[in-house]
């Protein structure tokens, strides 16, 4: 995509964070963007925020862990702007502090249903309706870095989330290969947000605490979402699948590359030895 102007945008999270940034991004672009959360408040002043810019856009309230919510959000938007050309899967939640042992049933429902589940209902119920109307048009996948690079947060049933949304972002790559929609999967590392309080706060409905609601200091001194919105688009711009906000993070990911290519160096050693022995 080049020409944003009058298009339409659904972005999932967006009454924060990187979600807001981009519905803030869209709507300079002159584009009409949906905004879909869960949380009714803030959603309401994060609609009147992108309004603010001059932008045209909505709010739904949305609940992606559950796919009649995301199908009644996707209903909305044709309803309200006709078309969708960008989807963008981007709600997640996050949990941290807890050893993998440690982390139960109900931790991994709610973080699965909403950061790989949500990612799966918006493909269910947006791209269908992106392939109708034939102009073409993109979606992106919120992951992060944890889907790249497992960190030392103990995060585990996060970094399980993301690095499932990188690959089923690449499975809809091919799937949609030959098509006129792009595809994206967007992958941060600190960006200024307030996803460990929003986190915690929407876990207090739950029976269990969230163990460390506090935002580290790196993640508080990170991008800001508006600076990961300006990715996002020019990603979008020049056809990127992979949206790299972060290149100082090239190491880690070189780092797990050379594991793996030092397990095929051994792999192929271990084979070599078999057969001079067989």
């Amino acid at each position: 995509m080049q020409d944003f102007s009058g298009k339409v945008a659904v972005i999932t999270g967006a009454a924060s964070g990187i979600g807001l940034g981009c519905a803030r991004t869209f709507a300079r672009a002159g584009m009409k963007v949906a905004l879909c959360d869960l949380r009714a408040d803030a959603l309401e002043h994060a609609v009147a925020n992108v309004r603010a810019l001059g932008g045209e856009a909505i709010g739904i309230p949305t609940d992606v862990s559950r796919h009649e919510s995301v199908e009644h959000a996707a209903g909305e938007v044709v309803r309200a702007f006709g078309k969708i050309h960008v989807a963008m899967n981007n709600a997640g939640v996050v949990l941290r502090g807890l050893p993998m042992t440690d982390v139960s049933d109900n931790a991994w429902n709610w973080v699965l249903g909403v950061n790989l589940y949500g990612v799966i209902h918006g493909i269910q119920s947006f791209v269908p309706l992106i392939r109708a109307h034939g102009e073409g048009g993109h979606v992106v996948n919120t992951a992060s870095m944890a889907g790249l690079h497992v960190g030392d947060r103990q995060t585990g049933a996060y970094s399980a989330s993301k690095f499932a949304v990188v690959s089923l972002t690449e499975a809809l790559e091919k799937d949609l290969a030959g098509t006129n929609i792009g595809v994206s999967v967007l992958t941060p590392a600190a960006v200024a947000t307030d996803i460990y309080s929003n986190s915690a706060g929407l876990r207090a409905g739950l029976a269990e605490p969230n163990p460390f609601p506090e935002t580290p200091p790196d993640i508080a001194a990170g991008l800001t979402p508006d600076q990961v919105g300006e990715r996002v688009l020019a990603g979008i711009r020049a056809g990127q699948f992979y949206l790299i906000t972060h290149p100082d993070t090239r190491s880690w990911v070189m780092q797990r590359h050379t594991r793996l290519m030092a397990a095929y160096d051994f792999a192929e050693a271990w084979e070599a030895e078999q057969k001079v022995q067989g």
